[in-house]
């Protein structure tokens, strides 16, 4: 099926193509006359619904999180921003014949290609124990198609099936190359990578309405979790094949990698390659963000310059008008 690109939309567009429904909220006017705005989406991006005032509220009845829907409409620009307005009632949909994938925002990446990436990097480990402990997950066929198929995140950077696959191949690129310029340990820097966001794989749920945090999540964290992930597993290594210290740096790179604890961090980096693992980490969040808003018209209307400070980057950005 073709999907429609939503980062592309422009005013006046027409929109008939079916969407999911990312996001629902009814409120109520000063005066208490309901009304109900959407969030509508598909693996492209989503787009928000101009509000659906009482004497229309039947158009969007059953439009619930989660639920596909065959939307008809316009696209126009309020305050600036764009919205769907809708030129009749949304229709909902079987989900039987459609995949769910194409309706949830996803990487353009190949994942077979990303894969190819990290197990070459596995493969390449010199040191036996860096390399038992990394198979004890990436050689793990169920775990694998979990990580695939996780977020980065619920929202914000790597916000995308197969977020994390992605974010964890760019980490440990930024990581390995850091760490050859300053003559740090590019494997342990390549395996701490591969390991510090493996937390996630339970800290994230991706379902049809969208990324959520489980239970385990809210409770614990995903810094929290990967370590108790790490901690389940090294038991089934051979006797002798990791030191107590050498299992204690591993989990320092999972508990130190947010760099400080006001952003979720139990200690700060306190050898060279965690500290660079934390600063690869950034780059790749902070980047990803970047060229998320770059690429998206819906934060510039006919300028080079970003309306306001669009989320995850909290700041205005500039498309260059030139090309190089």
């Amino acid at each position: 099926m073709t999907v429609l690109d939503l980062s592309k939309l422009k005013k006046g567009d027409r929109v008939q193509h079916p969407l999911m429904v990312q996001a629902r909220d009814e409120r109520a006017t000063k005066d208490g006359k309901p009304f109900v705005t959407l969030a509508l989406g598909n693996r492209s991006g989503s787009i928000d619904v101009a509000p659906t005032w009482q004497e229309k509220l039947d158009w969007v009845e059953g439009a619930m999180p989660g639920k596909l829907v065959q939307a008809l409409g316009t696209v126009v620009s309020y305050k600036e921003k764009r919205q769907l307005e809708l030129s009749g009632p949304l229709r909902l949909l079987p989900m039987g014949g459609l995949a769910l994938d194409d309706f949830l925002p996803s990487i353009t990446d190949d994942p077979e290609r990303l894969w190819e990436w990290i197990d070459k990097e596995r493969a390449a480990l010199k040191s036996k124990a860096l390399r038992s402990v990394v198979d004890l997950f990436f050689r793990d066929d169920d775990f694998r198609a979990r990580f695939e198929r996780a977020p980065g995140a619920p929202r914000g950077h790597h916000a995308l099936v197969g977020g994390l696959l992605l974010h964890v191949v760019e980490v440990a690129g930024i990581g390995k190359s850091i760490a050859k310029v300053m003559r740090a340990d590019p494997e342990l820097v390549v395996a701490g990578a591969l390991l510090h966001d493996i937390g996630k794989v339970d800290s994230y749920a991706v379902e049809p309405g969208g990324f959520t945090v489980t239970q385990a999540g809210f409770l614990l964290g995903h810094v929290v979790l990967g370590s108790l992930m790490l901690e389940r597993r090294l038991p089934s290594l051979p006797p002798g094949t990791l030191s107590e210290s050498q299992a204690l740096e591993l989990h320092h790179f999972i508990q130190s990698h947010h760099g400080v604890p006001e952003f979720g961090a139990a200690v700060p980096p306190m050898t060279v390659e965690a500290e660079i693992l934390h600063w690869a980490d950034e780059a790749s969040a902070k980047a990803s963000g970047m060229a998320s808003v770059i690429a998206s018209d819906e934060y510039f209307v006919d300028g080079q310059f970003s309306l306001g400070k669009p989320f995850p980057v909290d700041k205005r950005v500039w498309r260059r008008p030139h090309v190089w």
